[in-house]
């Protein structure tokens, strides 16, 4: 990988990014990501102001190393958490789920690194035209919230590489050294993992939530709530809920309600399995252990460099 952009823009030592995952990345999954060599990001999206402000400066205790904060655009108190960011002297931001002309120029002005989460080499476009130092291509095969286009990650990144010259970070499906090097093949520079991080020792998602994800098998998450906002789910008795709804021609009205408030936080944070909704990637399937931030960097690492050398001698 030309880990040389990455290391360069956000002073790592592997292209590996941990994605800002609600009611899994806070400080403690954050700080031992950095700490092991690759870029941790706090997930504001499941913190009001004062709670990332906690996070924040607990992490700065822990590491020394850089750290960044994935903000969600759409989030109700955006103006709030980026006074926050500032204060608090953030060097690093990813932004998602919104769009990227309406905060990178506030953000740049403060001197912060600015990188965007995109679904379309459109978005990818308008992202480079709003200012922003790198974009994350996010696949079909991601966990959380979605693009409604549903291109998959392998055909998105080598998109987005025609149409910008900016670093690329690929996202969604990516849980293997030998995703991240088919990832590089395809123009990425560096990776966004999610999955792998939601069930490592440092996330803060509830253990039941991580234990049901190691045991999930192909075919047990699905993209659902497409005519609201796209959500990849593991399949269970709210999503069968959600399913029936829409099968039934649910308002959005009626699907708002159903979905309710702290749906996420039930199922993810609290381990409520069946009412619960419970975000991860398609990849899941593949996560058989539950091991630290540190472990995955390495074994992903090493996978990547003795995969790429075998391909060289062949």
């Amino acid at each position: 990988m030309a880990i040389n952009k990455l290391k360069k823009l956000f002073n790592i030592d592997y292209p590996i990014v941990q994605a800002g995952m609600v009611w899994c990345s806070g400080w403690r999954l954050a700080a031992a990501v950095s700490n092991a060599g690759g870029l941790g990001l706090i997930g504001s999206g499941s913190m009001n102001p004062d709670v990332l402000r906690e996070h924040i400066r607990k992490c700065k205790v822990a590491t020394a190393r850089p750290f960044g904060v994935n903000v969600p655009l759409l989030y109700s108190k955006v103006d709030q958490v980026m006074d926050v960011l500032v204060e608090e002297g953030v060097k690093i931001v990813f932004t998602s789920a919104g769009n990227p002309s309406t905060w990178t120029s506030f953000l740049k002005d403060k001197e912060i690194t600015v990188v965007h989460v995109v679904s379309s080499e459109k978005f990818a476009i308008k992202s480079e035209q709003a200012g922003v130092d790198a974009v994350v291509a996010e696949g079909f095969e991601a966990g959380g919230h979605n693009g409604k286009e549903e291109t998959t990650t392998f055909c998105l990144i080598p998109q987005v590489r025609q149409v910008s010259t900016l670093p690329l970070i690929a996202a969604g499906g990516i849980a293997s050294g030998r995703a991240m090097l088919a990832a590089e093949a395809l123009g990425a520079d560096g990776v966004q993992i999610g999955s792998l991080f939601a069930v490592s020792e440092e996330s803060s998602a509830h253990e039941d939530f991580k234990k049901r994800v190691i045991e999930l098998h192909e075919g047990e998450t699905a993209l659902t709530l497409k005519g609201l906002t796209p959500v990849r789910l593991i399949k269970n008795n709210f999503y069968e809920q959600i399913k029936q709804a829409e099968q039934q021609g649910a308002s959005l009205e009626d699907l708002k309600k159903l979905l309710g408030h702290g749906r996420a936080k039930r199922g993810i944070f609290e381990g409520n399995l069946d009412e619960g909704e419970l975000e991860i990637g398609q990849i899941a399937s593949s996560i058989k252990s539950i091991e630290s931030a540190g472990e995955i960097i390495k074994r992903l690492w090493e996978e990547y460099l003795n995969v790429k050398n075998q391909l060289c001698q062949s």
